[in-house]
């Protein structure tokens, strides 16, 4: 990249409110951040009176500079991130219209959801060739996932600790493992590995699923 352009991207960037993901070309990502961050990223930023950084106050900077994927770790991309979700949680910023692309926690849910109940539904003893399918999907899931420092973890992940496709009980549980990671990372609550056919395949005992 030349210096004009990347004097370019550095201007059209600067201006970002902060967390705000950018993508290797170095604009907002829009399926890497929440829909609450990519409207705050793409309308034009009103700025409130308030102390500034230079007389001590607490007042937001308007002009910090997003998190860009090719300028830092994938580990502080995604830190950044999860606590731009952590902070948008508020009533007015849930409301959504449902025909609306998916964001970095729309898609997360969706993607969960298949692989939980894929496992689920996987034989309890898988052969060579279907194990040869299952290891083939999940690395699919890190090359082609959209959202890119996402990726890039569940690569990092998988090959952290390598996963299990030996049957049904064995990939569920895998997957509840790097699953929960996820929780802890953003502040959820663990599920129970013990329970995964329970929820992702037979439903409640109470039958209130049925």
């Amino acid at each position: 990249m030349s210096e004009d352009s990347v004097s370019k991207t550095a201007a059209s960037t600067r201006k970002l409110p902060p967390g705000v993901v950018l993508d290797e070309n170095g604009k907002p990502c829009k399926v890497c951040n929440s829909w609450q961050t990519w409207a705050k990223a793409t309308k034009k930023q009103v700025a409130k009176p308030g102390p500034s950084k230079d007389s001590g106050g607490k007042g937001g900077d308007s002009t910090a500079t997003p998190t860009s994927l090719g300028a830092m770790s994938i580990g502080a991309a995604i830190s950044a991130a999860t606590e731009t979700q952590k902070n948008e949680t508020s009533p007015e910023s849930s409301a959504r219209p449902s025909n609306c692309p998916p964001d970095v926690n729309a898609l997360g849910r969706a993607t969960w959801t298949f692989l939980h109940t894929t496992a689920a539904y996987y034989p309890v003893q898988a052969s060579q060739s279907q194990q040869t399918s299952m290891r083939s999907l999940l690395q699919s899931v890190g090359i082609f996932y959209p959202c890119t420092y996402c990726a890039t973890d569940f690569r990092e992940r998988m090959s952290a600790v390598q996963p299990d496709v030996s049957g049904r009980a064995s990939l569920s549980r895998w997957l509840c493992e790097r699953h929960n990671e996820v929780n802890e990372r953003l502040g959820k609550v663990s599920f129970d590995c013990d329970k995964t056919d329970e929820r992702w395949k037979d439903g409640p005992s109470d039958g209130s699923c049925d």
